[in-house]
């Protein structure tokens, strides 16, 4: 079993802020949040839509489109703060030290160029002294650990001729080319069926383990999560409001938010004659957050206090933690 050390954090967010500023006002799409990825470990960011899951993966990344800007905050990847620093020095470690796996493979890989001449780029781009046979060969390896088998004949291909689960497969064998410490994963089995989310689940977890590399993986989904993460933080309307490890947060979760999530989750055992769980009201909207804390309007705990006081972190024990009023008292 893989080995998780605690003592060498790959990634450590602090403080992290994101706003997008707009004619009506500023948009405050990730508003404070802090986690720590150690070697060897897997992180899951789950929540819904516009909860600002994808914005702080590419803001730590370099990638946020304008108007984004990085408000406050740092993500020191082994000791170096990655927001502090250029653009070429991101692309130094982009691709080479940090991978990422975007949600959809469509518009990331380009139509004018054949799979082999975009993986072979990749290579030639990070190591000047190997040579185009070399990379060819090393693409070809790299797509059969993705399940590839005639890695010759995808090599010749375009991106529009294949299937959703063959891109994808494609962008995660990109991405790990360079065998890289850490892997930001943004949602990658969107648009896919069930059978080839699965089969894509298993490859990352497969390759994950084989490799020893740490993984950020984004998604809405708690099966994922459950199936892949070691911890677990738990974000709405730009705040993490539970943290911990997998077992602690789905075996005793501790936040209203997390509780419904959960619940919300359809099971094979439920009663068909019961209506299924779910949340009550809209997600919040980034660019008009209501005041205290941003579920309140969703909330079947919520109190006069929750309206006018954002909660702060309460630590429960073994690295678990939640921001709720209710647990301050």
């Amino acid at each position: 079993m893989l080995q998780i050390d605690k003592s060498k954090p790959v990634l450590e967010v602090k403080d992290l802020r994101v706003s997008f500023p707009m004619l009506y006002g500023e948009v405050n799409a990730v508003n404070g949040i802090s986690y720590t990825v150690s070697s060897g470990e897997v992180m899951g960011i789950v929540g819904e839509s516009g909860s600002g899951k994808s914005v702080e993966a590419y803001s730590i990344m370099g990638l946020l489109a304008a108007p984004g800007k990085v408000n406050g905050g740092s993500a020191l990847y082994e000791g170096q703060d990655l927001l502090q620093m250029s653009q070429k020095q991101l692309q130094g470690i982009r691709g080479r030290e940090i991978g990422m796996i975007f949600q959809n493979p469509m518009s990331c890989l380009d139509p004018v160029f054949t799979i082999g001449q975009q993986m072979t780029e990749t290579l030639l781009c990070h190591n000047k002294a190997m040579t185009m046979s070399q990379a060819r060969v090393q693409a070809q390896e790299m797509l059969r650990q993705v399940g590839i088998k005639d890695t010759m004949r995808m090599l010749r291909r375009y991106s529009f001729e294949l299937s959703g689960g063959m891109r994808q497969r494609v962008m995660i064998a990109i991405a790990l080319l360079c065998e890289p410490k850490l892997l930001f994963a943004d949602e990658p089995t969107t648009a896919l069926d069930v059978t080839i989310q699965a089969q894509i689940v298993q490859l990352l977890k497969k390759v994950q383990r084989q490799t020893g590399m740490s993984m950020v993986y984004i998604t809405h989904n708690l099966g994922i999560i459950a199936e892949l993460c070691d911890m677990v933080s738990v974000m709405y309307g730009g705040r993490i409001l539970e943290y911990g490890t997998v077992s602690d947060v789905f075996e005793n979760p501790a936040h209203p938010y997390t509780k419904a999530l959960l619940k919300a989750i359809p099971r094979i055992d439920a009663d068909t004659s019961e209506p299924l769980a779910s949340i009550p009201g809209v997600p919040v909207n980034p660019a008009a957050l209501p005041g205290g804390c941003a579920f309140h309007p969703r909330c079947e705990f919520c109190t006069d206090r929750c309206r006018v006081e954002i909660p702060t972190k309460t630590e429960l024990g073994g690295g678990h933690s939640a921001c709720c009023l209710m647990l301050c008292d």
